[in-house]
């Protein structure tokens, strides 16, 4: 399993990876879920977000229709949450012919069981009677999404809980790949003449590295990483040599990424149940504000609270989880206090929900307005971040190829 945090580690600009299906607009639970944090992260790491256009095709390959309509959607939805393509590379995942190209090589690699093994799989066909999955594509979702991720290097995956075992088997076909393909005669030689220039860190650098392999210390690994960052002796190829020798004696052709562990906050539907467009249960993100009051006046609240004076419990009403994310604590207690005594009417408690979820709103339509009726301006946004993602996909496939010999040796790319 790999070491999930909360939070990156301070110092030099790392590269994050996520993505999202093209359904159409979103809803206060995809921004609570992944969309805001993605906001915060572009601010300190190299965010690289795409539409995964292929992966929509999955399930819904009989439905192609509305899908260049949904990829508009969902990326004005983005800009109007505060992703700045300034700051973040957004673009098409079939926009970067790379996903596909890494998703066919390790597909030559990739054992059958564990792709049948993930958890989602007999789960959404169960969940999705009604329609064939029956097929390779579903059946190797997780592989592309393991392409899409290990195409771009990234250090961290910003994913909630239930995600995770989405991450583990990327990690297991990078290591996998790099056992295969990342042996060299010169290898352990190589790392002996880094460690020679290390100094007085080797000795703490090898117990270390011990410690994680015998032990499975993800800390000791985490220390070990800092001070192979930290040494100045070491050219970047050198660092990368002794980062590949602490979990192997293999290079690290493709860099298992680690888990940041997104919060997943409790964001109700109108009804209750978890907010879900197939529910039909949604407050969108640039919904208007007179809809949005509409929606969460007629919100479910405690079942206990029949009458007005009747006495409720805020932790089994769908409305506090809302004011857990949008009320400040003087509010809480307001609200908790004024509930438990009927000091208060459940009317009078949604209203300082449906305020802050419409001033949200008001903002993010706004930043939404000179793109809505725009699809060139879109495209453009998407254009300039597909050049991005381009450029650093290249880059691993010329890893790739000249890994699993693809290419001659004379036109290799160091």
């Amino acid at each position: 399993m790999p070491p999930m945090v909360s939070s990156p580690p301070p110092g030099r600009r790392e590269r994050v990876l996520s993505g999202m299906r093209p359904t159409g607009k979103l809803h206060l639970g995809n921004y609570h879920g992944a969309l805001r944090n993605w906001v915060a992260l572009q601010a300190g790491y190299d965010g690289f977000f795409f539409v995964a256009d292929w992966h929509a095709l999955t399930t819904d390959y009989e439905h192609t229709g509305p899908l260049q309509q949904h990829v508009h959607e969902i990326v004005v939805d983005w800009l109007a949450a505060g992703l700045d393509p300034e700051r973040a590379a957004i673009f098409l995942q079939s926009d970067v012919v790379g996903h596909a190209e890494l998703h066919l090589l390790l597909s030559m690699i990739t054992p059958l069981s564990w792709l049948e093994r993930v958890p989602t799989y007999k789960d959404q066909q169960a969940q999705l009677k009604e329609k064939d999955l029956a097929t390779y594509g579903f059946l190797g979702y997780p592989l592309l999404q393991s392409a899409d991720i290990l195409i771009y290097r990234p250090a961290w995956v910003p994913v909630g809980e239930d995600q995770v075992a989405h991450v583990e088997i990327t990690r297991e076909i990078a290591r996998r790949f790099n056992h295969i393909f990342g042996r060299d005669a010169q290898f352990a030689a190589r790392v002996k003449a880094a460690l020679s220039k290390f100094g007085p860190a080797r000795t703490q650098y090898l117990a270390l590295r011990r410690g994680f392999q015998e032990n499975g210390d993800a800390a000791a690994l985490a220390e070990a990483r800092g001070i192979v960052a930290a040494a100045a002796s070491l050219d970047e190829g050198e660092r990368e040599l002794l980062r590949a020798n602490l979990e192997g004696e293999v290079h690290r052709l493709l860099p298992a990424p680690e888990v940041l562990l997104t919060p997943t906050p409790k964001v109700p539907g109108l009804d209750g149940r978890k907010m879900s467009k197939s529910y039909g249960n949604t407050i969108g993100l640039t919904e208007d504000p007179a809809s949005i009051e509409k929606k969460i006046r007629g919100m479910t609240t405690d079942p206990a609270r029949v009458r007005r004076n009747d006495p409720g419990n805020p932790d089994k009403c769908p409305v506090w989880d809302l004011h857990r994310l949008y009320s400040s604590e003087e509010t809480q207690a307001w609200v908790r206090a004024g509930c438990t005594t009927a000091g208060i009417g459940c009317i009078e408690c949604k209203k300082p929900v449906w305020e802050k979820v419409c001033a949200q709103a008001t903002v993010m339509r706004e930043r939404a307005a000179p793109y809505l009726n725009n699809p060139g301006r879109v495209r453009e946004i998407l254009a300039h971040g597909a050049q991005q993602a381009n450029e650093a996909a290249e880059a691993t496939m010329q890893v790739v190829r000249r890994a699993m010999n693809l290419v001659p040796p004379a036109t290799a790319v160091e």
